[in-house]
């Protein structure tokens, strides 16, 4: 299992947190990885959570969700969302998108969406949404590859390894 995921990790990614709220309102926040546009007619994107995820059965009752594209130097908001903490957003700055979906500032785009299906992936729950609400802002964003947070460095742009350890 460990090479297959070595092997996977060659492939490098955006780090996303995935945000939202329950009808009771308390608020869920996760690092994904797993983050993909679907289509832009209807604009749908998905992402992926694995079934063992103490978030697991809040996200599917959710109904909607964001997903925020973390900033180059944001890699203490990749940590934070992928520990198990009693509150996540303690000390986090965030805002509300329209239908209500807590939003992360500072990130490089996030996208609101209503849920629209989950799919059995195996291990892993896939939700598709639907994009109802999104923004972005100029900026470099943050990658992941090979096991490690990386970055774009200027002028030339390119990547550069900026710590060990991720998501």
């Amino acid at each position: 299992m460990r090479s297959l995921r070595d092997a996977l990790g060659q492939f490098a990614t955006g780090v996303a947190v995935v945000t939202a709220a329950t009808p009771r309102g308390d608020r869920l926040g996760v690092t994904v990885n797993s983050f993909t546009s679907v289509s832009l007619d209807p604009p749908l994107v998905l992402w992926c959570l694995s079934r063992r995820a103490p978030s697991a059965p809040a996200f599917a009752e959710a109904g909607r969700f964001a997903v925020n594209v973390l900033a180059a130097g944001q890699e203490h908001l990749s940590r934070r969302f992928a520990t198990p903490l009693p509150d996540k957003f303690a000390g986090v700055e965030t805002r509300l998108a329209p239908g209500g979906v807590p939003v992360l500032t500072g990130t490089v785009a996030h996208f609101a969406c209503r849920a629209v299906v989950t799919y059995d992936g195996g291990d892993h729950l896939i939700f598709v949404g639907e994009i109802e609400h999104f923004r972005h802002e100029e900026g470099e964003p943050l990658v992941f590859h090979s096991g490690n947070y990386r970055a774009f460095s200027a002028p030339d742009r390119e990547m550069a390894l900026c710590e060990t350890g991720g998501p």
